[in-house]
Formats: structure tokens, sequence, C-alpha cells
């Protein structure tokens, strides 16, 4: 049994995915505009920002966090708050 990715793994992978999508978005509305693209990417990023400030808000532990005002900022919201809250909760490895 493989063991439970920690939270602030999971707001890691949640801010690459909304970063991802917004870029492909972006991309899809300066070039050809394809309507398949932006109504699959559009709901994925959409779904990536909620799940950014949801863990945010849980790994923090209060709304008004630096971490979770900073996750409310489309596109790179969720790269700064990983980037706060992981020198706030640094992990001590084994030596």
């Amino acid at each position: 049994m493989h063991p439970r990715p920690s939270q602030l793994a999971l707001l890691r992978i949640a801010a690459h995915v909304e970063v991802i999508s917004l870029l492909m978005l972006l991309g899809n509305l300066l070039t050809v505009h394809a309507e398949g693209v932006s109504s699959l990417t559009g709901p994925v990023h959409g779904c990536a920002y909620l799940f950014v400030v949801i863990i945010a808000v849980r790994e923090a532990g209060a709304v008004r966090h630096p971490a979770v005002l900073r996750s409310l900022v489309p596109g790179v919201g969720g790269l700064l708050s990983v980037r706060l809250l992981g020198r706030q909760n640094p992990v001590s490895l084994p030596v």
C-alpha cells in the first residue's frame, strides 16, 4: 500500500495543473481558438483553481493566511502558496 500524499504535495500538483491549463487556454485563444480545446481545458483549469484554494486553506489553517490570499491569484497563485507554505513547513530529511 502506498502512503497518502501530503497536502503540500497535492497543492503542488494542483498548482502545476492550474498553470499548464491556463497556458493551454491562452495558447488556444492566441492561435486557432478550437472550441473543443476550450471546452475541455476550461473546466480543468477551474477545478484546479478551486483545488488550489481549498488545499491552501486546509494546509494554512486560516482563511486570512498569506498563503491563502496568494492562492486566490489566478494562474500563479498556487505556485506562490506552495513556495510560502514550503518555507513555513520545512520537511526534515533523515541523515
